[in-house]
């Protein structure tokens, strides 16, 4: 929550739409926890099929070029000069995640899985050896996000920083990638679509990664790993709800969760293995 709070007021002064941060109350006696107070923003989260369902083809093409150039102005955010500097290391940051999820893998795995383990040893050896640094959200997508009732092309707030750090940029655009494409849908089949598989004027994957390339001048010369890392990611964080789930309900039908998972697992490989980059093909 705390971070929350200071990446917000950090961001007020640029042209990131965050809601205006109040004030935060560390003092438990009086909720009974901490909390933050921020301004309330009247918008809209395209999260279901009526939301999206009135956007013509030229306000959903919009409005995806909008997902992309905040998340483009974001990365471009002097973290320095908002007072954020100090908000985490970004030096060996992607080794590190591609560390940390191996680690949490080994944690959680309910079973072996030979793709998950091939996709670990081919992202070590595959981690680029210059990246930018900026302000990551962690969880960048339509459903962190608020659009305007009048104008559904304009966004008027990113929420839930909870996962933001400082950090390599393309990890935002990869997830962000992987979510508009097959893992999205498979993370989404037990639910209703995502909203954008609803209304055929929301653009191709390839546009999102065109346009952020476009706008905000970075190079996606080595996007695969970013990709095949994020898909590799919600194979170990969904394995990790299976563990749990086994642990708290252990007479709960887990079947639909771990072909979700060995499904995942089987996309970074073919990701890897279909890349531009070499050490990813194996």
């Amino acid at each position: 929550m705390g971070r929350e709070y200071r990446v917000q007021t950090g961001l007020q002064s640029t042209d990131v739409p965050v809601p205006r941060t109040v004030a935060m109350c560390e003092d438990e006696s009086v909720l009974g926890v901490p909390f933050y107070l921020m301004d309330f923003v009247d918008g809209i989260v395209y999260s279901d099929t009526d939301q999206v369902a009135h956007l013509d083809q030229a306000q959903a093409l919009a409005a995806s070029d909008e997902l992309i150039d905040v998340l483009a102005r974001l990365h471009a955010v002097d973290f320095e000069a908002v007072g954020l500097g100090q908000l985490g290391k970004p030096a060996g940051f992607l080794e590190r995640q591609v560390n940390r999820w191996c680690t949490q893998w080994e944690k959680s795995k309910q079973r072996d899985l030979s793709a998950i383990d091939e996709v670990a040893e081919r992202l070590k050896r595959s981690i680029p050896t210059h990246t930018d640094a900026s302000i990551v959200h962690g969880d960048y997508s339509f459903n962190n996000t608020m659009w305007s009732r009048t104008d559904p092309s304009k966004m008027v707030a990113v929420l839930d920083w909870e996962m933001s750090t400082l950090g390599d940029p393309l990890t935002d655009l990869g997830m962000v990638s992987v979510y508009w494409g097959e893992a999205g849908a498979l993370m989404w089949r037990s639910r209703s679509p995502q909203p954008h598989r609803l209304n055929p004027g929301f653009p191709s994957g390839d546009h999102l990664l065109a346009r952020y390339e476009a706008t905000s001048g970075r190079s996606l010369r080595d996007i695969d790993v970013y990709r095949v890392l994020a898909v590799f990611k919600l194979s170990i964080i969904t394995e990790g709800a299976l563990a749990r789930i086994k642990a708290t309900r252990p007479d709960d039908d887990t079947t639909s969760t771990e072909n979700t998972i060995a499904e995942l697992a089987e996309l970074a490989l073919d990701l890897a293995n279909a890349s531009s980059v070499a050490s990813l093909r194996g």
